[in-house]
């Protein structure tokens, strides 16, 4: 894989977000309905389905004002993506129009970026994600050509703003997909691709409009996927409103956020010509425990003051 960057494209997803932490206040960034939002994350934690995840460690402050504390995550989260995979690249300087999407991606797989909301929200502010997603993204074991997805194709929701002319839609490229959300068994969630603000065209536009290079293998992906309803949420930070309402289990068990030993798998499919469907696979993994403090500690200390 050559690069990876994540996106947040889902209206529903972001001002879910923006309300549990930012309750009374605009849940939406003021810049989000004008350009996709995205950050680059690092390929060598890209995993294939079935690698476990490790639970990591990071800082994470509790109360505000309160000195930083470094331990494991206790908010380990689950998301829902879709990924592009760039068949085509480009040269350095050369943008990608909405028009070119089909040129250069060649197909989709299925991406849960792992997310660690503690960490997250600590080292969040100013900057964006870094720690908190980097540790691992797993994404299904292969690729579904856009070619087989043309019964997929819908527009996209309706622009609330208007666009820079670079982010126009030239055609539809929103897809129907049906995505689920599965721990230890039991689907938690179902959310819709269709809803998605910005398409997969107009991430690809804006990623190369600063004539950043695109390399065959990079892979971008579109951010939490979640819709309006409460059974269409696409993260366990969604699903328990910030860890106040518990996930029911078919165990009867209940989550907030994932536990040791989880198994989380996400399914998709899409409209297939002459009424059928075509799967897209599958990414499941499972949650292993923190690796041991004595251990952190150990490879903290390997390297000697002022190396």
């Amino acid at each position: 894989m050559a690069d990876y960057v994540d996106f947040y494209s889902s209206e529903q997803h972001a001002s879910n977000v923006g309300r549990i932490f930012r309750p009374g206040a605009e849940p939406l960034p003021p810049n989000w309905k004008h350009l996709p939002i995205g950050y680059h994350g690092r390929s060598g934690t890209v995993v294939v389905s079935g690698t476990p995840v490790r639970r990591p460690w990071g800082q994470q402050q509790e109360t505000a004002g309160a000195p930083p504390r470094f331990a494991p995550s206790r908010r380990l989260d689950a998301e829902v993506e879709v990924g592009f995979v760039v068949g085509v690249g480009t040269r350095l300087g050369e943008r990608v129009g909405v028009g070119s999407f089909a040129e250069h991606v060649f197909g989709l797989c299925l991406v849960n970026d792992w997310s660690a909301r503690d960490i997250q929200a600590f080292e969040s502010v100013p900057l964006g994600p870094f720690l908190a997603k980097s540790f691992a993204t797993s994404v299904s074991p292969w690729i579904v050509p856009l070619a087989a997805l043309e019964a997929a194709r819908c527009d996209p929701p309706r622009r609330d703003l208007p666009l820079q002319p670079y982010l126009a839609d030239a055609e539809p490229w929103g897809l129907d997909l049906r995505l689920e959300l599965e721990c230890n068994g039991t689907v938690v969630s179902r959310p819709p691709f269709a809803t998605m603000y910005w398409t997969a065209a107009q991430q690809l536009a804006h990623l190369s409009v600063n004539g950043a290079r695109l390399r065959t293998g990079d892979l971008y992906a579109s951010g939490t996927v979640s819709g309006p309803t409460a059974g269409e949420r696409g993260s366990f930070l969604e699903l328990s409103w910030g860890g106040t309402e518990p996930v029911p289990l078919a165990d009867g068990s209940e989550r907030l956020f994932l536990e040791d030993g989880d198994v989380v798998v996400i399914r998709g499919t899409a409209p297939g010509t002459m009424g059928g469907v075509i799967g897209l696979g599958e990414v499941s993994g499972t949650i292993l425990p923190a690796a041991e403090a004595s251990a952190i500690h150990r490879q903290a200390g390997a390297v000697s003051p002022g190396k």
